[in-house]
């Protein structure tokens, strides 16, 4: 039944409007492409619409003046909006602090300055970066995080201190630290980090315009960047910090002259994403970090299970997101599982002006974590990634590829065979992981997320392991064997997760969203309406279809991934 309900909706094609303020709401192509959990997406094809001299806002200067105030305010986040639970997502992102003696601050690193001439604000998802510009002609990176970014004082340490141990260890060319400050009731009243601003240009933005030889060695360049980083050793899994950072003496592994290896400080494992404390009533005290990988599988699990609530919620929109036990007895089937496999044994990087396929600076280590090898081989980075080649069930004219889109195709291939080469021949370490069936490691991946992502999601990986125990070569028989009642439970809902990972995909494909549903500034009102659209559609076809078929409006809504309507 929700096969049809997904035909009838890949159907759906919503004319293109040009409102009277000359906005554009863009078409939407038939097909909605197949979802896998972690599949990477193509580039979608939705732009801003131009300005055009019909709309108001584009003749007024004052209120162009007035958006330029409000894009560089410093305390709100102003980049973008969200389909899905816009508000808390930008409240979760607003800062209070001084940002007068921030710039006070900044100006005082050189020698010879005096002030701040001007600022530019850039946003990611976790941070509020500003480069300054100083009265002497300097310019000075100062990052500050936001609330979602990861536990107080541990997040900023630990970058930090993981900037310092690759600059002095790996060679890299990772822009110096200034000045920074993980306490929070410092004067500026945030945690700071001040960085020299990186020479070259955004590879980000001038990736475009490189042709397939420069594409291949920059590539080049960069996977083997990774492999001067890999020849490091570390005696545990976690994040580096510094000797006296803010952590307990017990939750420390010493390391190296003046570091030790803590927690982690990953979001993931401290529910600081927005809205997550909602979704996870409990907070895993085992966070790292682990010596082996028995421990480290043993954290996974834990923090499983302490995201599973006490009781039921009753107003829970999942429609199949599963009940408590369930989730519970799948976990301790991949605990079980893991144990067994253990026993067994393109952005934020800066390019020089002139040579495009030189890298200069890697920017933003926020984040960065000590894993076992099999946990990075699982994602391929952006520049060496291969696009997404749609729905099988496209139209013939959609297969058809112009000139242009088979040269794109060539492109990627060669930047991803150029990774791949360098990883398994140069990487001792990623070598043996990258020959690993990923069935081995998808376990690792998502067991931590069970009752995010729903019990169907979980149990497919544990049933794609089953279907694979004796072909890998495993011992014994897998732990997880279910009964012909619970296949059955799985079959309904998996269809229901399928279809909503369907529809969220082929949304934000052709909304140019996030996969949480965000969307630039300059595309925010035609993605809206377009959304509403697509939502009218797709109730539509399900008061057709009917309760006999399975589908209520009531399931209909529930499975819709955003809650803009």
């Amino acid at each position: 039944m929700l096969a049809r309900v997904c035909s009838r909706a890949s159907q759906m094609t919503c004319s293109l409007i040009t409102p009277t303020n000359g906005t554009s709401i863009f078409r939407f192509p038939s097909g909605i492409p197949p979802s896998k959990m972690g599949q990477s997406q193509s580039q979608p094809s939705m732009t801003p619409p131009p300005p055009t001299s019909s709309r108001p806002f584009s003749s007024s200067s004052a209120r162009r003046d007035a958006m330029k105030e409000l894009t560089s305010d410093p305390f709100l986040y102003t980049t973008g909006r969200w389909l899905n639970q816009d508000e808390l997502q930008r409240q979760s992102r607003s800062l209070k602090f001084n940002f007068s003696l921030l710039c006070e601050t900044v100006a005082k690193i050189y020698p010879g300055a005096s002030k701040v001439n001007s600022y530019e604000k850039k946003e990611g998802g976790y941070n509020r970066v500003f480069i300054f510009t100083l009265d002497n002609g300097k310019k000075v990176v100062a990052k500050v995080a936001t609330p979602v970014a990861g536990p107080p004082r541990l997040t900023t340490n630990s970058e930090v201190v993981t900037v310092a141990y690759l600059r002095s260890k790996a060679s890299l060319p990772i822009p110096e630290i200034l000045l920074w400050s993980d306490d929070p009731s410092n004067p500026v009243g945030i945690e700071y980090i001040m960085q020299e601003h990186a020479d070259g240009v955004d590879l980000h933005e001038h990736w475009p315009e490189m042709d397939i030889v420069q594409h291949m060695q920059c590539t080049k360049e960069l996977s083997l960047r990774i492999r001067g980083m890999s020849s490091l050793d570390f005696p545990a899994y976690g994040n580096l910090y510094f000797a006296d950072a803010p952590i307990e003496e017990k939750l420390k592994i010493p390391f190296d002259n003046g570091f030790c290896i803590g927690p982690y400080c990953s979001p993931l494992f401290w529910n600081c994403g927005a809205g997550e404390s909602d979704i996870y009533k409990g907070l895993n005290a085992n966070r790292g970090p682990w010596r082996d990988l028995k421990e480290y599988s043993a954290g996974l699990i834990d923090t499983a299970l302490s995201r599973l609530p006490k009781e039921q919620p009753a107003d829970d929109r999942l429609p199949f997101r599963g009940t408590i036990q369930e989730h519970s007895d799948l976990i301790d089937a991949c605990r079980k599982s893991m144990n067994i496999l253990i026993e067994d044994g393109r952005r934020n990087i800066y390019d020089s002006p002139d040579d495009l396929t030189k890298v200069t600076g890697l920017i933003d280590w926020q984040l960065a974590s000590i894993e076992p090898a099999f946990i990075y081989v699982h994602g391929t980075p952006d520049f060496a990634s291969l696009a997404d080649q749609g729905s099988a069930e496209a139209d013939e004219s959609e297969k058809a590829q112009s000139e242009d889109e088979r040269r794109l195709q060539k492109d990627l291939s060669i930047c991803h065979q150029t990774y791949d080469v360098i990883m398994k021949g140069k990487v001792p370490k990623m070598r043996a992981a990258t020959r690993l069936d990923p069935t081995f490691f998808r376990l690792f991946h998502y067991c931590f997320t069970t009752w995010r992502d729903g019990a169907p999601a979980i149990r497919q990986e544990l049933l794609d392991l089953r279907s694979l125990w004796s072909e890998l070569g495993l011992p014994g028989s897998c732990p997880y064997d279910p009964d012909e009642e619970e296949l059955h439970r799985h079959a309904k809902q998996y269809e229901d997760f399928e279809t909503r990972q369907k529809l969220k995909t082929w949304l934000t494909m052709q909304m140019n969203s996030g996969s949480d549903g965000w969307v630039p500034n300059e595309i925010w009102d035609a993605a809206q309406e377009a959304n509403r659209a697509a939502y009218a559609e797709w109730m539509e076809s399900a008061k057709e279809l009917g309760e006999a078929e399975g589908m209520t409006p009531e399931k209909a809504d529930r499975l819709w991934p955003f809650d803009a309507r």
